[in-house]
C-alpha cells in the first residue's frame, strides 16, 4: 500500500509539473502536441501553381505573387488538428486560386505571373495574436514558398526584371523572402511589395535587401503599406510597420492623396499606417475580432488595384532603363 501510494504521489507531482510549466493549460498542451501535416508541395507538378504570360512585346518583369490565408483549422485522415492548407486538395487550391486569378487579372497584363499555392498556416492561427505561435507555425509555409521561389528562380531568363508580391501571410512570405534570396537575386529585383503586413525595425536591421521605398519610381526596394479608417484600429500582429509608403501619391509624409475621386487616403507618419476616409469598405465583412473591424485589412490588394499596376509597370520600366544604362556605361 505503501508502495502504491507513493507511486500515485509520484505521478500527481508530473502532472502537477506540466500543468505549471504550460501556465496551467496542461490539458490543452496535451491536446495540441500532436497535428496533421499535409503532404510538402512538389513544384516541379503544374498543379502547384496559378501562372500567366501576358508579356507579348518582352519588357514586362516576372511577377512572383504570394496569396493569403484562406483556411481554418480542420481535421486530417488521422483524426488530429491541422494548422495549415493542403496544396494537394482540389477545394483547398480553388479557394486559394480565388485571390491568385484576382490577382493576376491585374498584375499579368504585360508581365509574366506566377503564383505557388503552398501550406498556409490557417486563420486560428492569426486569431491568436502571439507573435510566438504565429512565428512557430509559419515555418513551414515560408519554407513552402522559399521552395517554390527556387524552383520559379532557377527556370526563368534572370536578364528580366523581377517583381516579389504578397498579400497579408503572403506579405510575410515577401519579407521572409528578401531574407532568404541571394545578393545575384537581389540585384534583379525592380520592387517588392508588401500588402497587408510590416517590415519591423528588426527586418530592416537583419535584412540588407530590404530598402523602404521613397518614391514612385526608385527600384529595388520594398513597399509595404497596411489600411485603416482610424488609427486606434491598427492591429499590432499585422500593421506594427517601421515604414509605409502611400500607393496613391507614393509619398511617405502625410501629403493626402484623393482615390476614385471620393475616397482621400493619407499616411499616418507616426503610425506607418494609410487612414482612409469617405470608404465604407462595406463589401468587407468583419472576421471575428481581428480583421475588417476599423481596420480595412481585405482590401489591400484591390482598393489600389489600378496604382499597383501602373507602379509595377513603371518600376520595371525604370528597371530596364538603369541595366541599359549601365550595360552602355560599362560594356562587356
Amino acid at each position: 500500500m505503501k508502495r502504491k501510494l507513493v507511486c500515485l504521489l509520484a505521478a500527481l507531482a508530473v502532472v502537477l509539473g506540466v500543468y505549471m510549466m504550460f501556465g496551467g493549460k496542461a490539458d490543452q498542451a496535451i491536446a495540441t502536441s500532436e497535428e496533421y501535416i499535409p503532404q510538402a508541395p512538389d513544384y516541379a507538378d503544374t498543379t502547384m501553381w496559378v501562372t500567366r504570360n501576358c508579356d507579348k512585346g518582352g519588357n514586362g518583369a516576372d511577377v512572383f505573387y504570394v496569396v493569403s490565408t484562406w483556411e481554418e483549422d480542420w481535421t486530417g485522415p488521422d483524426g488530429h488538428v491541422c494548422h495549415y492548407a493542403d496544396v494537394w486538395s482540389a477545394e483547398h487550391r480553388r479557394r486559394m486560386a480565388i485571390e491568385m486569378n484576382k490577382a493576376a487579372s491585374y498584375m499579368a497584363p504585360g508581365n509574366t505571373f506566377h503564383a505557388p499555392f503552398y501550406r498556409h498556416t490557417t486563420m486560428n492561427t492569426w486569431l491568436t495574436q502571439d507573435d510566438d505561435t504565429i512565428r512557430e507555425r509559419t515555418r513551414l509555409p515560408m519554407d513552402d514558398v522559399c521552395n517554390a521561389f527556387d524552383y520559379f528562380q532557377s527556370r526563368r531568363d534572370k536578364s528580366r526584371p523581377l517583381v516579389i508580391i504578397g498579400f497579408s501571410q503572403g506579405g510575410l512570405a515577401v519579407v521572409e523572402l528578401l531574407k532568404h534570396i541571394s545578393d545575384e537575386t537581389y540585384r534583379q529585383l525592380a520592387a517588392a511589395y508588401v500588402l497587408g503586413y510590416k517590415v519591423t525595425e528588426e527586418d530592416l536591421k537583419t535584412c540588407r535587401h530590404i530598402r523602404p521605398a521613397k518614391g514612385e519610381t526608385d527600384t529595388g526596394v520594398t513597399i509595404c503599406y497596411n489600411t485603416v479608417k482610424d488609427v486606434k484600429y491598427a492591429k499590432p500582429v499585422i500593421s506594427a510597420s517601421a515604414i509605409c509608403i502611400n500607393p496613391v501619391n507614393w509619398r511617405t509624409d502625410d501629403t493626402p492623396a484623393t482615390l476614385h475621386d471620393t475616397i482621400t487616403v493619407t499616411l499616418s507618419p507616426e503610425h506607418h499606417v494609410l487612414v482612409a476616409t469617405g470608404y465604407s469598405a462595406s463589401e468587407y465583412k468583419p472576421y471575428h475580432d481581428l480583421i475588417n473591424v476599423g481596420d480595412i485589412h481585405s482590401c489591400e490588394p484591390w482598393l489600389y488595384s489600378e496604382c499597383l499596376q501602373h507602379n509595377i509597370a513603371v518600376r520595371t520600366a525604370e528597371f530596364r532603363k538603369a541595366v541599359c544604362s549601365s550595360f552602355t556605361t560599362h560594356p562587356r
